[in-house]
């Protein structure tokens, strides 16, 4: 109890009170005080008591006796981000368990470079794949921090404790129709994440450069083909691809006011093994196999949806090919010192190919017949067809796709019937 307390609401006006008066007053608060104490602690005791001890796994994150700190595992994460090669990069590859981050981790570590991944194994489709990509990465040697981009305190912890020359940020979510069901999740990874991400290495001394993926979602409603980095990108048939544009401006925003060295990758439709089973080619296997039937949309013409299909070897050359060009981000601590580098490339196969004739390649691959349901194209997200300008990434970066749709798709189905089935080696590294 303050001694403020028994001064009055009017200064200079104080009254008098009895020395009895005051004391029977005093004790009675002191009383009550007592007594909410008493029965504070009997519940504080109470819950003890009756609650189970905390789960570790349903901790806080910041709690880094959980989810990250002390020697061990620090240890663990400098020995996986320190280059094998003399002049190696010291790369953080965000979404490193995911589809396209396993693949370009993978091959950073192979060259030399020195690699530590970052994953949050969302629900988002079945974490028993991102687990098995998890073990092919540290059989590679990459370490995978298991956290959200979105916790500002873990990438603090990971820049302190290594200085990257270099970040792949792939981590997002992604997919067009779950946009419907979830948009929140994409406007917390895509955008929410991205800033975050961004914000910890403008602070970073020195800054890293940053290589991050987009997608060929971003132009949306065009009906000029093929898509070029010079069209309008204002027209996003989805949320997601809504997400990605964001995203790219809000780079252009950083690299401007910061001094970041920044490369956007468009992909399209990336597809090949340890894929992503939310993909086409990836559920008409399942399914063709199960005997069940496949859904084909075509556009409103009756003529087929395509795509341009890039096996995803080609991505990583041209990840690979995007860090290894990237000039130094030219800002400190968050202060910019100069203009600094700020790039969009394309990466596709520049080969469109009707889903009607993956679904045959599919029905070669596998031996079956696939049982077809024609469909119009669902007013969902998706597009009629992609295709990609390649000439700026070929120019700048040396990027040179070089494996067609039938050869990529036999590579998958090998991994794919030894990964499901056990038909062949579960690993085809």
């Amino acid at each position: 109890m303050s001694h403020l307390d028994d001064l009055p609401s009017t200064p200079g006006k104080y009254k008098v009170v009895p020395y009895g008066v005051l004391h029977n007053h005093r004790y009675l608060r002191l009383s009550k005080l007592t007594l909410w104490a008493s029965l504070f602690l009997a519940l504080f005791l109470f819950y003890l008591v009756l609650s189970p001890p905390a789960s570790p796994s349903r901790r806080s994150l910041n709690d880094s006796s959980v989810k990250y700190g002390g020697s061990h595992w620090e240890k663990q994460v400098r020995k996986s981000a320190r280059p094998r090669s003399r002049g190696g990069l010291t790369v953080l590859v965000t979404g490193a368990a995911g589809f396209v981050g396993t693949h370009v981790s993978i091959a950073l570590r192979r060259r030399g470079d020195g690699v530590l991944g970052l994953d949050n194994f969302n629900r988002y489709y079945d974490p028993k794949l991102k687990r098995a990509r998890q073990g092919l990465l540290e059989r590679s040697g990459v370490f995978v921090v298991e956290g959200d981009i979105n916790d500002a305190v873990l990438l603090r912890k990971l820049f302190d404790v290594v200085l990257f020359t270099h970040v792949m940020h792939l981590a997002a979510q992604a997919g067009v129709r779950y946009a419907m069901q979830n948009p929140g999740s994409y406007v917390n990874s895509n955008i929410a994440g991205f800033v975050n991400l961004l914000e910890v290495s403008k602070a970073a001394s020195p800054q890293p450069a940053l290589v991050w993926a987009s997608s060929s979602s971003v132009y949306g409603l065009n009906t000029k083909v093929p898509f070029s980095e010079k069209d309008p990108t204002d027209q996003p048939a989805s949320l997601y691809a809504a997400t990605k544009k964001a995203g790219e401006g809000i780079a252009h925003t950083y690299n401007h006011i910061y001094g970041l060295s920044l490369t956007g990758l468009r992909f399209f439709t990336v597809y090949g093994p340890w894929g992503r089973p939310d993909m086409a080619y990836f559920f008409f296997t399942k399914d063709i196999l199960k005997g069940k039937t496949i859904t084909v949309f075509e556009s409103p013409d009756k003529g087929s949806v395509a795509r341009d299909f890039t096996y995803i070897d080609d991505i990583v050359r041209g990840c690979l090919g995007a860090l290894d060009t990237a000039e130094k981000s030219t800002g400190s601590g968050g202060k910019k010192k100069g203009p600094a580098m700020f790039r969009i490339y394309n990466l596709g196969n520049t080969s469109p190919v009707p889903v009607t004739k993956l679904v045959t390649i599919l029905e070669k691959l596998l031996k079956m017949k696939a049982k077809r349901k024609i469909m119009p194209l669902p007013r969902n997200g998706d597009v009629e067809f992609t295709h990609a300008n390649i000439t700026l990434a070929q120019t700048e970066i040396g990027y040179k796709p070089e494996v067609d749709l039938e050869t990529g798709l036999k590579k998958f189905v090998k991994w794919y019937m030894g990964f499901y089935t056990g038909s062949k080696k579960k690993s085809s590294w």
